[in-house]
């Protein structure tokens, strides 16, 4: 993929958010885990992981024909992050957190925040893949708050 095109589509989004963030882009995520874009609050940085984006694309729809989708999802999931503005309360409402349950329902509480942005900045994208993509996001956050209740 040429970074041309791949410049152009976050700086579409960039200019659609109307965002301040700034942003960089990178390889993969340094730990292994399968992590497409992590928002830094201090620096106001998204860091975007285009290799670990392709995988995750590939793993989710079983090809990467959707990855130029993909990485708009991805970029526009944390400008949603970038531009919350509960963000800093919640975050220092995580710090206080003294169960599980709690700690779960701020961070879906944070992810949901960030999708609602998302969605919003990506009016007139095939529903169905920014669908799945949030269903697939979301999913592990609902998982650990059915635990709790069973």
């Amino acid at each position: 993929m040429q970074h041309s095109v791949i410049e152009s589509v976050i700086n579409q989004l960039l200019l659609r958010s109307g965002s301040s963030a700034d942003v960089v882009v990178e390889s993969t995520f340094p730990d292994g885990r399968l992590v497409g874009g992590k928002y830094h609050l201090g620096t106001h940085t998204i860091t975007l992981y285009l290799n670990t984006i392709k995988q995750q694309c590939v793993q989710l729809f079983a090809t990467d024909q959707y990855y130029l989708d993909y990485l708009m999802i991805v970029t526009a999931h944390e400008l949603g992050h970038a531009e919350d503005q509960e963000l800093v309360e919640l975050c220092d409402q995580l710090d206080e957190c003294t169960t599980k349950a709690e700690r779960n329902k701020i961070s879906l509480r944070i992810e949901e925040n960030a999708w609602r942005y998302a969605r919003a900045l990506l009016k007139g994208m095939d529903t169905t893949i920014v669908e799945t993509v949030v269903f697939h996001s979301l999913k592990p956050y609902y998982e650990e708050m059915d635990k709790e209740i069973a």
